[in-house]
Formats: C-alpha cells, sequence, structure tokens
C-alpha cells in the first residue's frame, strides 16, 4: 500500500501536535481549548476527527479549492473591460470609487490592485530615499494657518491650454479651501483667491508659502526701494502674519495636496469633458465637497481661528488692488500704464504739485488715486498703446502658449479665381500664338 504525503502548514502542525496530547491523556481538552484559541467542543469535534482519520482529518478540505466569496468570473471580466477602457491610468483607490459611485460595482481596492498588476496596468511605486523632515504637528484651530501655492501642470491633457491651480489648504484639517484655474501664477490671481477666502470665512491667523517674488522681497536692496510685494501689503493691512518656508518639504500639506489634484482632479476633468478654465471652475466646488469629505480631519480644538473682515466692498477693492507711488507733475498729472490721469482740484491745487500718489490697480480695470487715504477725483486725456508686461518663469510659458494659440495672418496668395491670375493666363496664351517677327 502506497504511503499517503500529506502537507501541512506550521499552524497545521502546532494543531497536530496538541491533539495527540489530548488522544494520549497528556492534556485535557479544556486546555488544548485555550493552546489552540478554539472551544472545547471544537476541540472534541478535531479529537474524532484524528481518531478516524489520523492526521489527514485535521487539514481543511478547502486546501487547495476556490473561494467562497470568490467574485464571479463574469463580474471580474466586466471590471477588467472597464479597467482597460475607462480607467487605465487610475490608481486602484481612485478606480474602486469611479467603479462603486459611476458603475454601482462594489468591490474592495485590494481587489482593483491586484486586477490592475494581472493587466499591467498597476506597478507600486519604489520610495526613493531622501533626507528625513521632522515631523511637526497640525495646527489646533481651523484658519489658524493656511499653506497656498500654486500647481503648474497640463490638467487638460492636452484638450485645452495649460494652466495653473491656485490651491489655498488649511494646516488643522487638511481641507481644501478655494481653488483656482489661472493661465499662470501671477499677483491678480493670488488677490482674487485671496478675496474669496476672505468673504467665505474670514480673515485668518497667519498664510504659509515659498520664497517667491509674488510674496517677499527676496534681494537685500531691490532696485526699486520697496520693502514688500503687493500680496505682502494686503496681508499687512488684512492683519495675517506672512511666513514663507524655506524647503518645499516645510509646506508639505499643500504640496501633497498639489500631488493629488494632479492625479483625482485631472481625471475627473476628463471624466466630465471639461477642457477650458471657465468650465473647470465652475465644477471645483462640487468636486471640493467630494474631496474634503473623503480627506479633512478633525481639528484637535472646534473653535474657528478665522476673524470676522471688517473692511468694507470699497475698502478691501483697494486693499487687494495692484499699487504703485507715483509723484503729481506740475500740471497735477500722473502717468500711469500710457494712460495720463489728470486730478480734478476745485482751487488752484499748487499745494498738491510733486505730492506722492498711489495708483491703484483694481481687480476689475478700474484705476483709484490715493492720497493719504483718500480718493483723489480725475480724467484722462491722453491714451497709448499699453506696454508689453515683463514675464518671469511662472508666467512665461503661459506667455508663449498664447503666442502659439493666435490665429496666423491670411495668407496673400491671391485665389485660383483671382482677375489678376485669368489675366495671367491670358497673357501667357496670347505669347503662345502670336507669330514671331522676321
Amino acid at each position: 500500500m502506497a504511503e499517503e504525503t500529506i502537507a501541512l502548514t506550521q499552524r497545521a502542525l502546532h494543531r497536530l501536535k496538541v491533539i495527540e496530547a489530548v488522544t494520549d491523556k497528556r492534556l485535557t481538552q479544556t486546555a488544548a481549548g485555550g493552546q489552540l484559541g478554539i472551544t472545547e467542543r471544537q476541540v472534541k469535534r478535531l479529537v474524532a476527527a484524528y481518531r478516524a482519520e489520523g492526521a489527514a482529518g485535521l487539514v481543511s478540505r478547502r486546501i487547495g479549492q476556490p473561494s467562497n466569496r470568490r467574485l464571479q468570473e463574469a463580474l471580474r471580466e466586466a471590471i477588467r473591460a472597464l479597467l482597460v477602457e475607462r480607467y487605465p491610468d487610475f490608481g486602484p483607490t481612485l478606480a474602486q470609487e469611479q467603479l462603486h459611485e459611476l458603475h454601482q460595482i462594489e468591490v474592495s481596492i485590494e481587489t482593483v490592485r491586484q486586477l490592475q498588476v494581472e493587466l499591467g496596468l498597476w506597478q507600486p511605486k519604489r520610495r526613493q530615499g531622501g533626507r528625513a523632515f521632522q515631523r511637526r504637528e497640525r495646527r489646533g484651530r481651523f484658519g489658524e494657518l493656511i499653506q497656498i501655492d500654486g500647481s503648474p501642470h497640463d490638467g487638460f491633457e492636452g484638450r485645452g491650454p495649460r494652466c495653473t491651480l491656485i490651491v489655498f489648504i488649511d494646516d488643522a484639517t487638511g481641507r481644501l479651501l478655494p481653488l483656482w484655474f489661472a493661465p499662470s501664477e501671477t499677483t491678480a490671481v493670488y488677490l482674487r483667491v485671496l478675496r474669496r477666502h476672505l468673504e467665505q470665512y474670514g480673515r485668518p491667523v497667519a498664510r504659509y508659502s515659498d520664497r517667491h517674488s509674488l510674496f517677499r522681497i527676496n534681494p537685500v536692496e531691490p532696485a526699486n526701494g520697496a520693502t514688500t510685494t503687493p500680496f505682502g501689503r494686503a496681508l499687512e493691512g488684512l492683519e495675517i502674519e506672512a511666513i514663507h518656508a524655506r524647503t518645499p518639504p516645510a509646506k508639505g500639506r499643500v504640496e501633497r495636496a498639489n500631488q493629488t489634484l494632479q492625479d483625482r482632479l485631472v481625471k475627473a476633468l476628463r471624466l466630465r469633458g471639461l477642457s477650458d478654465l471657465d468650465s473647470a471652475n465652475a465644477y471645483l466646488p462640487a468636486f471640493m465637497a467630494d474631496f474634503n469629505p473623503r480627506f479633512a480631519v478633525a481639528p484637535s480644538s472646534a473653535q474657528d481661528a478665522h476673524r470676522p473682515l471688517l473692511h468694507s466692498p470699497r475698502a478691501l477693492d483697494l486693499l487687494l488692488s495692484e499699487q504703485e507711488a507715483r509723484t503729481l507733475s506740475k500740471n497735477l498729472t500722473v502717468p500711469y500704464r500710457n494712460i495720463a490721469y489728470q486730478i480734478r482740484h476745485a482751487g488752484s491745487g499748487y499745494r498738491l504739485r510733486g505730492a506722492k500718489v498711489t495708483v491703484c490697480a483694481l481687480a476689475d480695470g478700474e484705476v483709484a488715486l490715493l492720497r493719504e487715504g483718500r480718493e483723489l477725483p480725475y480724467t484722462t486725456y491722453r491714451k497709448g498703446e499699453r506696454p508689453p508686461p515683463v514675464e518671469d518663469e511662472k508666467t512665461l510659458n503661459a506667455r508663449v502658449d498664447a503666442a502659439l494659440a493666435r490665429p496666423s495672418p491670411k495668407s496673400s496668395t491671391p485665389a485660383p479665381d483671382h482677375p489678376w491670375r485669368k489675366a495671367a493666363a491670358l497673357a501667357a496664351a496670347h505669347a503662345r500664338v502670336s507669330p514671331v517677327p522676321s
């Protein structure tokens, strides 16, 4: 009689030794149940199986058999088809969410990941070694610290122009605050998003950003004598502390959010067929309403640190404008962007000659002139072509893309039926039939 070979796992081998000790009267059934983590009734069942079949009675009959919870093959094929056709570049978590929300297919993230691995759609990312940064605890209250950054990315994946996503995120909760798509990072765009935040939540305590020249004056002695940027001046007027990070990992909350948005938001735009800035910005509130419950956390304190906005709408317009200091000429004019502004004054206006005024360019294109905090009435009497703006590394690509998208001038080549072409053809025919003079 051929000997039977039984493969036992380490756990099954331990169970065999304990049951043998019970059958040899070296161990009680109660003690055996304690060692195996099962009830005394289950020990009796195992002892009976061992006496009837030997070691084979302790081996599960399900070994080598498909799991009872295995997905049906038809459902697995349907998921495979969706992963290949609609979600080939989605991560397992995002793909699982889309299967549940759009197709009512409820499977685990691990199941989706395994199917993606089988199809060659997913490979785990290798962690790269790098500098270790000391962990910083989150702030305690919502609104204590707002991290801001711009994320340049091809958000429309070639369906539309390249753009930059302006991101405001709360440090205490990881909650996305105003988002906004713009052609590039500019002071005007940041001031616009800041205003949306102020009107919705109030004034935060501090704002955390990188050291770009939009946020701080980096040279020790700037050529124009400025000590703060327009964005920094607006924060000072709002009593918001401006803090600048030395390295990108220092503001890791917003940097990691940028990576997540470049994955989830880009794919959401693709699924909805959005390919322009206006439609994408209109969709952002709905995206944040779905994003924040998934990823935001509860703060350690329920108190909101935002302070009320005390400025009037007009005062806020002036505060969040781009400002430049200018000097009035002897005839009380000041040039700004190729336009001469003439101050209207009831008297002689002699004391205003050479006075310092602040030119405010508001978000809607209006220009206001301020002296000692008061607006000065004016008229414009000369207008010229505005000089092209000076670009930096954050706006250069948007300028080049705009130039590429500009339609080329129409060709000056005459049409085939143009009279000029007909006259030329008649002249050529006449030259062919005319006799050559002797």
